[in-house]
């Protein structure tokens, strides 16, 4: 149990810092019923999950192993954060009824979205194989799966639990805040994509 807790405690650090995937995860809270939004947090979730997994596993030695692979996520990658940080700086109201809300919503844009800032940044794949695969080789016998599992119940905690208290307390905050919000959102979403588009652009100069 204390590798275990000790996974826990690493991939609440590691998920903790303020990132696309959290500010992704809040302006979804903000802007959509409580059920939904934890639904899409358990969707965001998923590929946060799926991206710990491979990055546990090593699958950050093929971006090393295939360099037009790494170039291809970054261009893709750049582009689909764009049109999410842009979608944001676009939005006229954060607090949208619920018969414009179901108009709106879609599920397959969620997955998109969260498949895009999961996976479609190389920095984060290699960072994550460089952390994570560092305690998967320190690891003997059954330790490495209580620590990776320890990382996945954190994921999973975390984006419910934020979901759900931003869901509860948006309702106190008026709506010129949560409209500020979701625009600080966007704007830290396309800086984000700007960064990696410029990676790409960079190895071309």
């Amino acid at each position: 149990m204390l590798t275990y807790g000790q996974g826990l405690l690493f991939g609440v650090a590691y998920i903790a810092p303020i990132g696309v995937q959290n500010l992704y995860t809040i302006n979804t809270a903000l802007a959509q019923p409580r059920g939904r939004a934890l639904r899409a947090a358990l969707i965001i979730t998923f590929f946060d999950i799926s991206l710990a997994l491979a990055s546990f596993f090593g699958i950050g030695k093929l971006l090393k192993v295939i360099p037009l692979l790494e170039q291809v996520i970054l261009i893709v990658g750049s582009l689909m954060v764009l049109v999410i940080g842009v979608s944001l700086l676009k939005a006229q109201d954060v607090t949208m009824p619920d018969a414009a809300a179901n108009e709106r919503f879609s599920y397959w844009k969620v997955v998109a979205s969260a498949f895009a800032i999961a996976w479609l940044n190389p920095q984060a794949i290699l960072d994550g194989t460089m952390l994570l695969g560092a305690f998967r080789v320190s690891m003997v016998g059954n330790a490495g799966n209580l620590f990776i599992g320890g990382v996945c119940t954190a994921s999973v905690l975390w984006f419910t639990g934020l979901t759900f208290v931003t869901s509860l307390l948006k309702d106190r905050f008026q709506a010129k805040f949560l409209l500020l919000l979701n625009r600080v959102c966007g704007v830290i979403i396309i800086g984000y994509g700007l960064r990696l588009l410029w990676k790409f652009v960079a190895q071309f100069i």
